[in-house]
This record gives C-alpha cells, sequence and structure tokens, in this order.
C-alpha cells in the first residue's frame, strides 16, 4: 500500500500563487508516476498534470500549462503543485494520485489517491 496526504490548499485572490505538496509513504518503490487531479463542485475529476518518479517527463492539462509547474523530491518522497496566476476557475479540491504502472491522464488507471485539499479562488 502507498499512503498520500496532500497539503497546501488555502484561499487565495485571483492572480496569486499556492503551492500543494503530496507525501507519500509505504510502499513508494512500487511507484511510476504520480499526479494532481482536481474536482469542482458539480464537476467530474480532472487531469491537472502528472510526473514520472524518475527522468524529467512532465504532463500538463491546457487548461494549467504555463501557470502550473509539477515537480517532485524523491529524497522526500514528495510531490509538488506549484500554482501560479491562479484563477477562480481554478477553484476545486486537489487530490494526488500515485500509478504503479504508467502516466495517465484518465484517473481510473491510478492506483492510490490522497484525501484532497480544498483550493479556493476568489475573484
Amino acid at each position: 500500500q502507498v499512503q498520500l496526504v496532500e497539503s497546501g490548499g488555502g484561499l487565495v485572490q485571483a492572480g496569486g500563487s499556492l503551492r500543494l505538496s503530496c507525501a507519500a509513504s509505504g510502499r513508494t518503490y512500487v511507484v511510476y508516476a504520480m499526479a494532481w487531479f482536481r474536482q469542482a463542485p458539480g464537476k467530474e475529476r480532472e487531469f491537472v498534470a502528472a510526473i514520472r518518479w524518475s527522468g524529467a517527463s512532465t504532463y500538463y492539462a491546457d487548461s494549467v500549462k504555463g501557470r502550473f509547474t509539477i515537480s517532485r523530491d524523491n529524497a522526500k518522497n514528495t510531490v509538488y503543485l506549484q500554482m501560479n496566476s491562479l484563477k477562480p476557475e481554478d477553484t476545486a479540491v486537489y487530490y494526488c494520485a500515485a500509478d504503479r504502472a504508467r502516466v495517465a491522464r484518465g484517473e481510473r488507471e491510478y492506483d492510490y489517491w490522497g484525501q484532497g485539499t480544498q483550493v479556493t479562488v476568489s475573484s
């Protein structure tokens, strides 16, 4: 099992920044990739960004490309999501996810999930 714990959410004004963290514990050696998803009220959960656990490959949704940056610190078993130029439409619960075998944009591919952290962007 892999446990994921998100932190760093909060309330920020439009144009501001936040950095989310996702700390992984347990059998982290099985992790191949990690990702961030988000779910806004009344909407389905959507892919935001993903990163391979080793290597430099990163992947982004078009809606966040150029504003969000995903990164990792393998020594700390932690993945980050730096969010800049935030917009009210970025308001959502943000979830961290881990996959044992691939990098994917579909949530059904991911094996482990955190509980989520709320991000609210005011206009």
